[in-house]
This record gives C-alpha cells, structure tokens and sequence, in this order.
C-alpha cells in the first residue's frame, strides 16, 4: 500500500475515543456480558417490555423445524458451498412480535439466520429498552445468529453527545439544533427527508461519531453487529475494532461493491487491520444488485485464494420496490452461485411485493409512528420470512445446505 488509510491525528482520535469507554477489553467484556439473555431480559423487563418477550417465548414453541422438512422432503446435500438465510426489516421489538406470531400460526417457515433492522440510533430507539428487548427475542429467543443493527450519521442526538466526543478527539463536527435540546450532523448531500437514507453520507470527521454511536448501542445493550455504510466508517470500524473483538460489521450493498475492483479495494482495508490472532471486524460483504452471479462467484473465489480469513458474501435476491427496479428478482442469479459450488447468503430487502410499507420511508418513522405502525410493518417482515424460507427450501432441494435461525433447528 502506497499510503496509510488513516493519519497519526486519525489514529490518535480513534484510540482516544475507544480509551474513553474503558479500552477494547472492557468493550467486549461488557457486550458478551450483556448479551445474556437473563440479563437482557431483566433490563427488558424494568422498561416496560417484559410482556412482549413472553409472547415471542410463547410463539418460539411452537416454531417447524428444518429437520422434520429434510426428512419429510429427502433432501441430500450434494452441492459443495452452503445457503445462509437473511431478512431485512427487524424494525424493533413490537414488529417483530407481530410477525413472530404470524409465522407461528402460518406454521412451516423456517426463520432467517441472520437478521437486520435498520431502525435510526434514536435515544428512544437504544435506552428506552426497545434495542434490548428486539436483541432479546432475535438473538436469545430465535437465535439468529447475527442481529445487525443500523448507525445512521444523521440520527439527531442530544448536543451533550457531540460535545463529548469533540472534547475526547480534538475534532469537531458541523450540525445544526434541531430543538428539544438535540442536534443533528448537517448533511451536504440530503435533499429530501430521508435522502441518502437519512446519513450514509460520512463527511469529514463523522465517522468518529458512527464509532461513538454504535459503542453507546453496544454497552447499553449488547448490540455486537452494525451496518457499516461508508468506505471512511470501514476503515475507521476496522481500526477501532480491532482491539474489540466483540464487535463485527457488515458492509452494505450501498456502497457499491458491484465487481471484483471494488472487492479488491475492501480486502485491502481488511488486510491492514487484521487483528493480532488473523481475524478481522468484517464479518460479511453485500455484493451491490448490479452484480451477476459470474462476478459473484469470481469475487468468491478471489475472496477464498486471498489468504484473508473467511469472510461472508451476501446478495439481495428482492429489494422495496422504492430502492431500484421493482421487478428486481436475483433468484436465478444465486442458484448459478450455488451451482458453481459457493456460499452465498440470500438476502431480503422485500419478498418482491409491493405492499404498504414495504419501503424506505418505513426506515425512517418516528419512534412513535413505529409504534403505531407496528402492525403494518410486522406483515412486510411475515412475508420477507415467508419468501425467504421458499427459496431457500428450493435451494435445498437442489442439493445445497441451508442455514436458519436456531429456533428452527434441533440442535
């Protein structure tokens, strides 16, 4: 590499933030212990979510499980390579309750791995309980193996939040009041009220306050899985966690990895920051919708010949119709990635219907609209479940491993 991705001044700010909450070893040592379920589930409790966690306990039992479908249906696996499933639109404890239920009185859907809720780092969002009570019922009660959560740079915050942070680093960040006490990063490039989804722009020194925002979530939660939207925020997360090994990032579609070029690019920041014993913070990659099943299949194995510890690669097979082409459909896409013998994670934005709210402005509703929407919303995640367990029922069929939630397993 010709020249360093961060300066001593970037190095010196990163480390101070990371030393303000007690260094790497306190952060991880705090989101394992957070991320019990005992523990999760009393601080759930105290805040008013405790009967919500009893209805996800009551729906869990009486979840199908993957086993039966394999003995009922034959399947063998024959196929090198294996499926891992995952659904976006996890928006909160209340929607996922509501779909939760539903799935359990459909009755054979296997639930997703891998989990995504991209609901804005409000301080409603990630202290009032409602975080920890979705990572209750996702991680503890179904098992996914992954929960992401969503750190959005726009996210109004309270003023004493930026202030700390410029206090600790030496930086400063231009926003605007946005009243109540709250203050919000001035994005350059967002012209209409959730334009570049309220915040993937990272200007200048923002991404110290991605790193702030997420290691809050984390120690008040046990959050240890974030989106990561921005080429600065990869770098700067791959820095910062790299002393904390808790913590993992998924790199969104959104930042254009649409071919090997790009790929290239992100296993070069990897290999910079990989940690003392060779892992590293990333832990999956979504390959943009431009991207054919030969380029994915190219990125895989240019990925597994790289020397790199493993790292997941994941596509949309559907996406909300308001993100790009409504009748986008990459199914037949990820059975040639399959054929071809790789691992792929099939991933859904929407399950390719268009129905109310299953778009980007469902992202971005107040705490309260959420809640008041939590029905309608919980119906696009049912049947984002219920799309994804079809196929991914189709791909094992075809001789490929599939992989689902822990609730929907024996093990």
């Amino acid at each position: 590499m010709h020249f360093p991705f961060l300066s001593p001044k970037d190095l010196k700010a990163i480390e101070a933030l990371r030393e303000s909450y007690g260094g790497g070893a306190e952060i991880s040592r705090k989101i394992k212990d957070l991320g019990i379920y005992d523990t999760r589930k009393k601080a759930a409790g105290d805040k008013g979510w405790g009967g919500l966690l009893e209805q996800a306990e009551a729906a869990a039992k009486t979840l199908p499980k993957v086993e039966d479908f394999i003995a009922k249906e034959g399947i063998k696996k024959t196929r090198e390579g294996v499926c891992t499933t995952q659904v976006s639109g996890f928006q909160g404890a209340r929607v996922t309750v509501e779909a939760l239920k539903r799935l359990s009185d459909q009755g054979d859907a296997l639930l997703p791995a891998e989990m995504i809720s991209v609901v804005p780092m409000t301080e409603d969002y990630v202290y009032s309980g409602n975080l920890t009570a979705t990572l209750a019922i996702t991680e503890n009660v179904l098992g996914a193996s992954k929960f992401c959560s969503t750190n959005l740079i726009g996210t109004p915050l309270p003023e004493e939040r930026f202030r700390r942070i410029e206090k600790i680093t030496g930086e400063t960040f231009e926003r605007l009041d946005v009243g109540n006490g709250l203050s919000q990063i001035k994005l350059k490039n967002q012209g209409t009220g959730f334009g570049n989804l309220g915040g993937v722009e990272i200007g200048n020194n923002n991404h110290l306050v991605y790193l702030d925002g997420i290691t809050r979530a984390a120690l008040e939660t046990g959050a240890s899985f974030f989106l990561n939207p921005s080429w600065s925020t990869i770098v700067a997360a791959c820095c910062y966690a790299r002393e904390i090994p808790a913590l993992s990032f998924k790199i969104s579609m959104l930042l254009s990895t649409q071919n090997a070029v790009q790929l290239r690019m992100l296993m070069n920041i990897v290999k910079e920051y990989l940690r003392d014993d060779g892992t590293t913070p990333i832990y999956e990659i979504n390959i943009g919708n431009a991207a054919t099943a030969e380029t994915f299949v190219q990125c895989d194995r240019e990925l597994r010949e790289s020397g790199l510890p493993h790292i997941s690669l994941a596509a949309h097979l559907r996406i909300n119709p308001d993100l790009g082409r409504a009748d986008f459909d990459w199914t037949e896409s990820a059975h040639r990635v399959f054929e071809a013998g790789c691992d792929l994670t099939i991933k859904y934005e929407s399950d390719g219907t268009s129905r109310p709210y299953d778009t980007m402005e469902a992202y971005f509703l107040s705490d309260a609209e959420r809640k008041d929407k939590a029905g309608l919303i919980g119906d696009v995640l049912y049947h984002k479940c219920l799309r994804c367990d079809r196929d991914a029922k189709d791909i094992m069929r075809k001789g490929t491993e599939a992989k689902f939630a822990r609730i929907s397993t024996r093990a």
